[in-house]
């Protein structure tokens, strides 16, 4: 697939210039710098550096001294506290944080996650109730409950008051809860406004260690979960989230708790972990609880305080990530095939398929992988208890949550925002929600975000990539959403020796410039422009630069993202 390449605007040139005179840089690392809004010394050692003095001060949120005192009131009077989250990662990982926290402290605290096909996302009726027959008076609800109004109504007739931990955008009215701790909240004036579920949760601990004086490390060791739900969540990782990542990742990768080691274990990698591999590795296996059996599971094996449960317990979660990867792998095809097989299907700007027996666990990452291939919106559709339940994904810049309102009056309800949701409709409104939902992107998407786009940020020569470069490089990092892996175009390169596919499909070989080193590169996926990259011919390469480990050496290798051949226009 043709993919755009775009490169960003690199900020004042005036001011790129006087923080590279001021830090002692290449100009291209003050470039990336300035991108990402460091523009000074100070911010710059803030950036690089990150304490945990950078934390903000938890009760500078909105109601977050009404949620402590409401806790230390249920603490003093014996009541039972249940901890209810999502059945996501960022869900579980914040029920863990906050249901051990407080389970060290108080033996009147259990969990509770609802399921994903019986009860759906957010606060339940059935939890409520669950809830009620067990005598709990007091629900911290995590990463869910913003728009739960008609839900914490119901429990308070059932005499259980809410404490609500949520990061998502509230509606007109806030829930009548005990307290509402979200910082997008607009009377709030919490400093930073991209905290993930479990972020809110943490936050939620620190104001009670604080009022209550329990020391910092018991309230620290549980950073490499708020890792974990930053990095799976997808949250900003700037700001207050690169502080809380830096010291996750920093417990993650020394001293793991002990579920989260098991999962390790079956990953197969024991340390060194980035954000990206927690993405890849660690999310996935935790989200597979939830899609193939129940969420409970997961937070089991996050609070495991025994490692040969927890190692047990890890085993079946992998197994659980395997039967996940079976029914993605199974989905996808045939809906690769229901689409190949239709040209009308084919020639649209839109992807809807439906069947009504595909795993509803699952066609959330079957509607990622489809949007990969075809790269236009998607929805996915299955059927349950008689509804039709589908995930949606958009491609970059196109705002499928407006598209889905567009459809409104065919859909039972829908949610969630511009690149992704989920929908619920009747199944005789499917045929005519295809049509409309084709209709609407349709009139409304570009050609330009039809193709795929790859966003560089800076240009360099080969001769720049030098191991100082590569050492402060490293120091951007955690890299994720808001600070990206940096992506580099280098032009005119040549390749030297051999070009070799790997794998099948992986493109290898070593490129160069007048008067650089020799670079080895990795082209996953671009096995198929092998006959047209040949020796002695100019190429464009953009590309992410790593360090690969053979044989107990390191090395510098690009890892290509997009190759041009004979290119003839300038980015």
């Amino acid at each position: 697939m043709q993919k755009r390449w775009v490169l960003e605007q690199e900020g004042s040139r005036q001011q790129v210039l006087q923080l590279a005179e001021v830090l002692q840089i290449d100009e291209v690392l003050s470039s990336l710098l300035v991108q990402r809004g460091v523009n000074s010394f100070e911010e710059a050692k803030y950036f690089f550096r990150p304490d945990i003095g950078h934390l903000h001060d938890p009760f500078l949120m909105q109601d977050m001294e009404k949620a402590v005192l409401r806790i230390e009131k249920a603490i003093l009077n014996q009541e039972k506290i249940l901890i209810y989250g999502d059945y996501d990662v960022d869900g579980t990982t914040s029920v863990a944080v906050v249901y051990q926290f407080f389970k060290k402290l108080y033996d009147h605290v259990s969990f509770y996650i609802p399921n994903r096909y019986t009860e759906g996302y957010g606060i339940s009726t059935a939890g409520i109730d669950f809830a009620a027959e067990n005598n709990f008076s007091l629900i911290i609800a995590l990463d869910c409950g913003i728009k739960a109004n008609d839900k914490v109504i119901y429990a308070g007739k059932r005499s259980i008051d809410f404490i609500i931990c949520d990061h998502h955008l509230p509606g007109a009215e806030l829930p009548q809860a005990v307290a509402v701790l979200d910082p997008k909240r607009s009377d709030c004036d919490y400093p930073y406004k991209e905290l993930s579920g479990c972020g809110i949760g943490f936050k939620l601990i620190q104001a009670y260690a604080e009022k209550n004086n329990i020391p910092w490390e018991e309230v620290s060791c549980y950073l490499d979960l708020v890792a974990v739900s930053i990095a799976c969540d997808l949250v900003h990782v700037n700001g207050e989230n690169r502080t809380l990542a830096a010291f996750g990742l920093e417990k993650l990768n020394t001293n793991p708790s002990i579920g989260l080691k098991a999962l390790m274990n079956v990953a197969g990698k024991s340390g060194n972990y980035s954000i990206t591999d927690l993405v890849f590795s660690i999310g996935p296996r935790i989200n597979a609880a939830g899609r193939i059996d129940d969420a409970k599971h997961a937070v089991e094996l996050l609070i495991a305080d025994c490692t040969d449960a927890a190692f047990d317990n890890g085993e079946l979660i992998n197994l659980k990530n395997t039967e996940r990867k079976e029914h993605d792998l199974s989905i996808t095809g045939q809906a690769l095939n229901m689409i190949d097989q239709n040209p009308l299907m084919i020639n649209r700007r839109s992807t809807v398929v439906f069947q009504e027996n595909w795993h509803k666990g699952v066609i959330g990452i079957v509607a990622s992988r489809l949007t990969e291939k075809y790269y236009r919106p998607t929805v996915v559709l299955t059927q349950n208890n008689g509804r039709v339940t589908g995930s949606a994904r958009s491609v970059y810049g196109f705002d499928l949550y407006e598209a889905l309102r567009g459809c409104s009056d065919l859909l039972l309800q829908f949610g969630g925002h511009k690149y992704a949701a989920g929908l619920t409709l009747l199944p005789e409104n499917v045929t005519a929600f295809s049509e409309r939902f084709e209709q609407i992107v349709a009139s409304n998407i570009t050609d330009e975000q039809l193709v795929q786009r790859i966003r560089i940020d800076a240009e360099l020569n080969l001769n720049q990539l030098t191991p100082r470069f590569f050492r402060i490089l490293k120091q951007l990092a955690p890299f994720g959403p808001e600070n990206m892996t940096p992506v580099f175009i280098t032009k005119n390169v040549y390749v030297s020796g051999d070009v070799n596919l790997v794998g099948g499909k992986h493109l290898k070989m070593c490129v160069m410039q007048d008067g650089s080193p020799i670079f080895s590169c990795i082209g996953f996926s671009l096995g198929e422009q092998i006959s047209s990259v040949k020796n002695s011919m100019p190429l464009d390469i953009c590309y992410t630069i790593e360090e690969n480990s053979w044989k107990e050496q390191k090395t510098l290798q690009l890892n290509l993202k997009g190759i041009r051949v004979n290119p003839d226009y300038d980015i």
